[in-house]
């Protein structure tokens, strides 16, 4: 199935939920609430079709062909 990551197409298997996706663009572990299975800060926010999907909700929010799933980073600054 093709979904738009970020403004880009991108290819998923069916089935793929949104924690996958996550664990798949960032590189990192998530535990089923969502939290780095590291320990540390994941520092993202992720949203579907303009509705932000809370993190723990991720293991069970399962991406559909045609959705458009932005992945955003938290950054520091002034």
């Amino acid at each position: 199935m093709i979904i738009t990551l970020n403004g880009e197409s991108r290819e998923l298997e069916a089935g793929t939920t949104a924690r996958a996706l996550v664990e798949d663009v960032t590189g990192r572990q998530l535990t089923p609430d969502g939290t780095p299975a590291d320990g540390g800060r994941l520092g993202v926010a992720l949203a579907i079709d303009g509705e932000v999907v809370r993190r723990g909700l991720w293991a069970d929010f399962t991406i559909e062909g045609g959705h458009t799933v932005d992945l955003v980073t938290a950054v520091q600054g002034g």
